[in-house]
């Protein structure tokens, strides 16, 4: 596995903090670095303009992701600035922690 520490860009945030995420080395695309870190971080693909890798440089290919090592921070800058359109609620069954038999009670 690869670990990487990826947030979301926003000056305007007092605290920003770095969330560790795992990509299986054999699959290192954009795609899945993408998907991982959307999951991972609650935010909707389709507002991703771009994921960049700090300080200064901007991931564009499977052949940037290739070249990432383990803990190198990224940053997903967003195009939607309403916070209210960004933010998906993942649903129960993909939170982690949730177990399904113990979510079914009985009275």
């Amino acid at each position: 596995e690869l670990v990487l520490k990826v947030r979301i860009q926003n000056p305007n945030l007092r605290e920003n903090d770095f969330i560790e995420i795992e990509l299986d080395r054999q699959e290192l695309t954009y795609k899945e670095l993408l998907q991982v870190s959307c999951r991972e971080l609650g935010v909707n693909p389709e507002h991703v303009q771009k994921i960049r890798k700090l300080p200064n440089t901007m991931l564009r290919k499977d052949k940037d992701v290739a070249r990432l090592q383990d803990f190198q921070e990224l940053e997903l800058v967003l195009t939607v600035s309403d916070k209210s359109l960004l933010f998906r609620v993942p649903a129960l069954s993909e939170q982690s922690g949730y177990n399904k038999k113990a979510s079914e009670l009985t009275y």
